[in-house]
C-alpha cells in the first residue's frame, strides 16, 4: 500500500495548503478504505465463485462486453502509469545516491541512471508469479516504512527553514488554481492498492467456513494503520519544514546526514523494484492472454520472453522522455487512480447490491462517486500542465 507518491505528499500540502491539505488526506485515506472494503467484500459474493481480476469483477457487474471496457483500459492505465513513474523514481533516486556519495564526479543524466534501474526489470520481469516475488514484496514492504520514517525524521532533525512561507508557490491565480489541481491527482496517486487488491486476494485460500475475506480484510486494516503512520507524518512534517519551497520529492529536499539520505534513496530504489514488479505482474497475464486466446500465438518461452522485455523497455522510454516526477503523479493520480481507486467499486456496489434510494450506503456511496468524477476531470489538467512547464524548462532530450 505504502508506495513512493508519500514523497510528494509534503509538496502537494505546499500546493493545497493547511486547511484543504489535511482535510483532502483525510478523506483519501476514509473513502479508499472505504471502497477497498467493498472489493473485499465484492471478491466471494456468489456464492462457489471468486472474481481473481478487477475485469472479472467488473464483468459479473456491468456484463461481459461492457464490464470489459469499463474496467480494462483504466486498470491497465493506471498499471503502466505506475510503471512509468516508478522508472522515474527509481532513476531520480540512484541519480541522487550518485550525487551524494560523489561530489567531484562528471554529473550524469537522468536518462542513465533509470537505464540502469530499468536493467534490474529485464530480468525480475520474467519471475512467473505473484507468490514468486513475494521476498521482493516483503523487502518492499520494509524500505517503505523505513524511508517514509526516516523522510519526516530527518525534517525534523533539520528543523524548520529560515524564513519559511506556508503560502501558495505560485505567484498568479491561475498557476495556482493549477497547481492545486495537480497536488489532488498526488494525492490519489498515494492510494494506490486497488488495481492489484484482487489478484493478492486470490492467492488466500478460502473455503465456505474461512472465506478468504476475513485474513484478506484484516490485512487490510493492518496496510492502513500502516499507511496512517507513514503518510501523515511525511506530509505533514515535511510541509512544516520546509514550507512552499519544498521539493516534488521530500528526499531530494534533504543532504544532510549524508549517509542517511544515501541509505534512505536506496530503500527507495529496493521499494520501486518490488511495487513496479507488483503493478507490472497483471499487465504481463493481460497482454499474453490476449496473444494466446485472441492472436493464437502459441504460449511459449519465446513469447513471454519479447513480451515482458518489450513492456519494460516501453515503461523505460517513456520514463526516459518525460522524467517529471511531481507532474507524472498529479496526470496519473487524478486520470487513472480516481476511477479504479475512488468510484468504481462504488459503481459496482450499487449495481450489485442496489441498495435502498437514500440509505447511508447508498449516499456515502453517492458521495464517493462525486467526489472521484471531479477528481478524475480536475486533476489531470494540473499535472498535464506541470508536465509541460517542466518540458519547457528541462530540454526534452536531456
Amino acid at each position: 500500500m505504502v508506495g513512493a507518491g508519500v514523497l510528494s505528499l509534503p509538496s502537494a500540502m505546499a500546493n493545497l495548503g493547511w486547511g484543504p491539505g489535511v482535510i483532502i488526506l483525510i478523506l483519501s485515506w476514509l473513502i479508499t478504505l472505504y471502497t477497498l472494503w467493498q472489493m473485499v467484500e465484492m471478491h466471494e459474493m456468489v456464492p462457489g465463485k471468486r472474481f481473481d481480476r478487477y475485469h472479472e469483477l467488473g464483468q459479473h457487474a456491468f456484463g461481459e462486453k461492457l464490464g470489459l471496457w469499463i474496467v480494462v483500459p483504466q486498470q491497465l492505465i493506471c498499471e503502466v502509469g505506475v510503471d512509468i513513474v516508478y522508472m522515474v523514481t527509481g532513476g531520480k533516486s540512484l541519480q541522487k545516491v550518485h550525487d551524494l556519495l560523489c561530489h567531484d564526479c562528471k554529473k550524469m543524466r537522468t536518462t542513465y541512471f533509470i537505464m540502469i534501474f530499468a536493467s534490474v526489470h529485464f530480468v525480475l520481469a520474467h519471475l512467473p508469479n505473484f507468490n514468486a516475488i513475494s521476498g521482493i514484496s516483503l523487502a518492499a514492504a520494509i524500505m517503505s516504512l523505513s524511508y517514509s520514517t526516516i523522510a519526516w525524521t530527518t525534517s525534523v532533525h533539520k528543523g524548520v527553514q529560515e524564513d519559511v512561507q506556508y503560502t501558495y508557490k505560485a505567484t498568479t491565480t491561475s498557476g495556482t488554481v493549477f497547481n492545486f489541481l495537480s497536488a489532488l491527482g498526488d494525492v490519489a496517486f498515494a492510494y494506490a492498492g486497488h488495481n492489484v487488491v484482487l489478484e493478492i486476494q486470490a492467492t488466500i485460500p478460502s473455503s465456505p467456513e474461512k472465506p478468504s475475506k476475513g485474513p484478506m480484510w484484516k490485512g487490510v486494516l493492518i496496510a492502513y494503520i500502516v499507511v496512517a503512520v507513514c503518510y501523515f507524518p511525511v506530509a505533514l512534517i515535511g510541509y512544516w519544514m520546509f514550507g512552499n519551497a519544498v521539493s516534488d520529492n521530500i528526499l531530494v529536499s534533504l543532504n544532510k546526514p549524508t549517509w542517511l539520505i544515501v541509505i534512505a534513496n536506496l530503500f527507495v530504489v529496493i521499494h520501486v523494484i518490488g511495487s513496479y514488479q507488483l503493478y507490472a505482474m497483471p499487465v504481463f497475464d493481460m497482454i499474453e492472454t490476449v496473444m494466446v486466446k485472441r492472436l493464437h500465438f502459441k504460449p511459449t518461452r519465446l513469447l513471454r520472453f519479447v513480451v515482458r522485455n518489450a513492456y519494460v523497455g516501453f515503461t523505460m522510454f517513456v520514463g526516459i522522455t518525460f522524467p517529471f516526477f511531481g507532474g507524472l503523479l498529479g496526470f496519473f493520480g487524478g486520470f487513472a487512480f480516481a476511477p479504479t481507486t475512488y468510484f468504481l467499486p462504488c459503481i459496482m456496489w450499487l449495481a450489485l447490491y442496489k441498495p435502498k434510494r437514500f440509505s447511508i450506503s447508498w449516499l456515502l456511496n453517492w458521495i464517493c462517486i462525486i467526489l472521484g468524477l471531479l477528481l478524475m476531470i480536475l486533476s489531470p489538467i494540473g499535472g498535464l500542465r506541470s508536465i509541460i512547464l517542466n518540458a519547457k524548462s528541462y530540454g526534452f532530450y536531456q
